[in-house]
């Protein structure tokens, strides 16, 4: 049993499971300490989109594809101006980058973004252990100048809040609402507006909204039936977002079933997929290890077509859970769990896979256009138009 752990340079970095597994390697981004959920991302590309992603807030983003950081880190390739993850893990950095869009080294923009991370490490080997035992918390501890006990570091991952049951949306959302309209959407009696709440939205999602015609205000995560309306849209977006819906849904589901309830048209990605089930008196469940990368096969229900999609979560619906007014549009070809709901009569739906592709295949962009559709062939966008 190990006593003290002694970091022996500025180069050398840890990986510590809680089932007392110790995984030495090199330190790259900041030096320090950070607890976070574990979790592989088997994507091939776009390592800066998914860095950034406030889905991952809490968790310790590990890359499976073997070669990280070869055409550098840009200005463009930002989900989030802010990082919300606990750390990054790799198996191999590459300390040069060729793209002409290249700013700086990953090394140098973790840095820069204050994230710690740990690359050198057997990425393969900690991925089967992670399919085997399932999600796992995990300490990464770089350079110190004194010994550090090794039980305590197991204590604090043990007494680590996690993500099960943790409200983690209330924390990356917005906290004032802006008007996003980079393709400058400008209000007029025939423009859609739409309101998007904010659960720790990708700027991709809103660049997408923003090309099929919306003007698109962003709100904060708690904001209420009455402040949304105000806006008058015509549409609610459901963003994307980190940690458990259902602990996230005991504020938000109030305001999403008073939506539901004026029949307003409802799209929602990802955990506002998530979101829009529990509205809907479903139920959502944590799942083994989850589903995290761009390459991920998803089958459409209506024409049985296959769409290669771009994921990350932890939580599905419970297809058990469904009540009879909801159908399952999408289903995983991995496991068989739900990614996309519709409901019979109403205009809501929602996937839980990311259709915006930042990064991925661009196979599930029409659900953009989709839900204009949705909006202009509904009954609430009708009255709209008569007054």
């Amino acid at each position: 049993m190990f006593k003290n752990i002694k970091i022996i340079d500025d180069k050398q970095a840890l990986l510590i499971l809680e089932t007392g597994d110790i995984y030495y390697g090199k330190s790259i981004g900041k030096k320090g300490f950070s607890i976070g959920e574990l979790c592989f991302n088997t994507a091939m590309t776009g390592y800066q989109e998914a860095i950034s992603d406030p889905s991952y807030a809490s968790q310790i983003l590990m890359f499976t594809f073997p070669h990280i950081g070869i055409t550098g880190t840009n200005k463009d390739d930002l989900e989030s101006e802010k990082i919300h993850l606990n750390g990054v893990v790799f198996k191999n950095v590459t300390k040069d980058c060729s793209n002409w869009r290249s700013t700086s080294t990953l090394d140098q923009w973790l840095i820069s973004k204050k994230i710690v991370g740990i690359t050198n490490l057997n990425t393969r080997k900690l991925t089967v252990k992670l399919r085997e035992n399932g999600a796992l918390r995990a300490a990464i501890l770089s350079y110190s100048k004194k010994n550090i006990s090794y039980l305590e570091i197991i204590k604090k991952l043990k007494n680590w809040n996690g993500i099960l049951n943790n409200d983690l949306a209330s924390k990356v959302s917005v906290k004032k609402p802006y008007s996003y309209n980079k393709t400058k959407q400008k209000s007029s009696k025939n423009t859609l507006k739409i309101v998007a709440v904010d659960y720790g939205c990708k700027k991709n999602i809103l660049e997408l909204l923003n090309k099929v015609g919306f003007e698109v205000i962003v709100v904060p995560c708690n904001y209420s039936f009455d402040k949304i309306m105000q806006y008058n849209p015509v549409g609610i977006f459901l963003s994307n977002g980190p940690g458990d819906p259902f602990a996230t849904a005991k504020n938000a589901v109030k305001t999403i079933k008073k939506l539901i309830k004026v029949k307003i048209p409802i799209f929602g990605i990802c955990l506002g997929h998530q979101l829009l089930g529990l509205a809907l008196d479903a139920k959502t469940v944590k799942m083994h290890h989850g589903h995290h990368g761009v390459n991920q096969p998803v089958k459409k229900i209506n024409d049985s077509s296959i769409e290669i999609t771009s994921q990350n979560h932890g939580f599905n619906i419970e297809e058990k859970s469904l009540p009879s007014n909801l159908k399952v549009s999408h289903y995983s070809l991995f496991d068989g769990v739900i990614q996309g709901i519709e409901h019979k009569r109403d205009p809501f739906f929602s996937v839980q896979f990311h259709p915006e592709s930042s990064p991925g295949p661009h196979d599930s962009r029409y659900l953009f256009e989709k839900f204009k559709k949705t909006i202009l062939k509904s009954s609430f966008y009708a009255k709209k138009k008569r007054y």
